[in-house]
C-alpha cells in the first residue's frame, strides 16, 4: 500500500479503530489524523472513537477525537485502524457502511483483510502503529506524528519486552527518538502511572486472583459491582493482566471483567508454548500469540472452564484438572 495514493482525489475522511481502544488504536488513528492534517490540508477529516484514557492526552489534538456519529456524513474514504472486524468499531459504523472507499491497516493475525475495499495488515508487525511508520516517510512526519507512534508501539510492546518486538520495531522507535520524542516522559505517563483507585482495583484483582494447571496459569475476574463499587471503567484496568503473567511460574495468564449482564470481556497473556490468539479466535476473538482477547457470555466459571478447556489442549493438561471447575454449564462467545 502506498499511503499517499489512498488520499488522491480525496476531499472527506474518516478514521476510527475498536471499541475500548488501547494505547495502539489511539496512537494509529491520532498518526494518521496528524498526517492528513499535515500533508493534505484540503482533506476534511474525523476521527471517532469512545473515550480515551487521560493518559494518552501526552498526543496533541486527542480533543479533537468525536464520541459519537452525530450526524449523518458519506466519507470519501474510511480508514478502519488496529481493528479487524467492522463489528468491532461500535458507534462509527454507519459511516464505514456509507463511506465510498474503505481501508484497513491493521498488525493482528486474525485479522483477514477481506471486508475492506484495500488493506495492509502486517502480522509479523508489533503494532499498527509500526506498519503506519513504513507507509509513512520521515519528511511527511512531524513531532505530533511521530508522539503518537510512540505511543502506540510501546503500549503493544509492552515497553518492547513482549516478543513480537523485532529490529525493525526497534528501528522505528529509534527514528522517532530521534525526531524529538519525549520517550520518557510517554512511558511514564501513558504506561506506568496510575491513579490511587487504579492502584485499589489492580490490587483487588491480584488479591482475589485463582492458580490453576498446577500453577501454570492464573486468572482473575471483575463483576459490575466490583467496578461501581470502586468507581472505574474498562480504561482504569489496564494492565492487570500483564501484572498476572509476571507471577512465577505462570506461562498463562486470563483477566476478565463485567461489561454486561453475565457478558464479560477477556484478556489473555501467555509466555512460550501457549497461543492465546487460538483460544480467542476460538470464540469469536482475536488478537497475537501473545495477546489476544475475546467476549464471552455466562458465569465466571462458565468462561474459566470453556477458556481452560482450549489452554490444556496446548499444554497437555487434562480439562478436569483445573482447579476451578465448576458444574458443566453453558457459555456462549459473544
Amino acid at each position: 500500500m502506498i499511503l499517499r495514493n489512498e488520499l488522491k482525489e480525496v476531499k472527506t475522511a474518516a478514521i476510527s479503530g475498536h471499541v475500548r481502544p488501547d494505547g495502539d488504536c489511539v496512537g494509529a488513528c491520532m498518526a494518521l489524523y496528524h498526517y492528513i492534517r499535515k500533508n493534505f490540508p484540503d482533506i476534511e477529516v474525523d476521527l471517532y472513537l469512545e473515550e480515551v484514557p487521560k493518559s494518552y492526552s501526552l498526543i496533541e489534538g486527542i480533543e479533537k477525537i468525536k464520541h459519537s456519529a452525530s450526524e449523518p456524513k458519506e466519507y470519501d474514504v474510511f480508514f478502519i485502524l488496529d481493528c479487524g472486524d467492522k463489528d468491532r468499531l461500535g458507534f462509527s459504523s454507519v459511516y464505514f457502511e456509507t463511506a465510498k472507499r474503505t481501508v484497513c491497516i491493521d498488525h493482528h493475525i486474525s485479522n483477514g483483510g477481506d471486508f475492506t475495499d484495500s488493506s495492509q495488515v502486517e502480522p509479523k508487525s508489533a503494532a499498527t502503529c509500526e506498519v503506519l511508520f513504513y507507509l509513512m516517510k520521515l519528511e511527511e512526519m512531524n513531532l505530533s506524528i511521530a508522539t503518537a507512534l510512540y505511543m502506540g508501539l510501546i503500549h503493544d510492546t509492552g515497553v518492547f519486552k513482549h516478543s513480537n518486538t523485532t529490529e525493525r520495531t526497534l528501528m522505528a522507535a529509534a527514528k522517532l527518538v530521534g525526531m524529538g520524542v519525549e520517550f520518557t516522559k510517554i512511558i511514564n505517563t501513558s504506561f506506568y502511572e496510575k491513579s490511587y483507585v487504579q492502584n485499589q482495583i489492580l490490587g483487588r484483582a491480584l488479591l482475589e486472583s485463582v492458580v490453576f494447571y498446577h500453577g501454570s496459569c492464573i486468572f482473575s475476574a471483575l463483576k459490575l459491582k466490583d467496578l461501581d463499587f470502586y468507581g472505574v471503567g474498562p480504561s482504569d484496568l489496564g494492565g492487570i493482566v500483564d501484572q498476572l503473567i509476571v507471577t512465577e511460574g505462570i506461562r498463562c495468564a486470563i483477566f476478565l471483567y463485567e461489561i454486561g449482564q453475565q457478558k464479560f470481556k477477556v484478556s489473555m497473556r501467555s509466555k512460550e508454548g501457549i497461543d492465546v490468539s487460538q483460544v480467542a479466535m476460538h470464540f469469536g476473538g482475536g488478537g497475537h500469540i501473545r495477546a489476544a482477547g475475546c467476549e464471552m457470555m455466562g458465569s465466571v466459571y462458565d468462561v474459566i472452564n470453556n477458556l481452560s478447556a482450549r489452554i490444556a489442549l496446548q499444554i497437555g493438561e487434562e480439562p478436569d484438572s483445573a482447579e476451578v471447575m465448576a458444574e458443566e454449564e453453558p457459555c456462549t462467545a459473544e
